[in-house]
């Protein structure tokens, strides 16, 4: 419940586009990308 509560108070949060811009620079979307799991072949179907 506990993080329930975090996360809905968390869509208060606004964003400026300095700040973005701020975070961009910080951490750029291509280095975050890709598989978020590891081999899923065995239990695709």
């Amino acid at each position: 419940m506990r993080y329930l509560e975090e996360n809905v108070a968390a869509t208060g949060v606004e964003i400026t586009a300095e700040g973005l811009a701020e975070l961009e620079e910080a951490v750029p979307r291509d280095a975050v990308g890709g598989d978020r799991y590891g081999d899923m072949s065995p239990i695709e179907s």
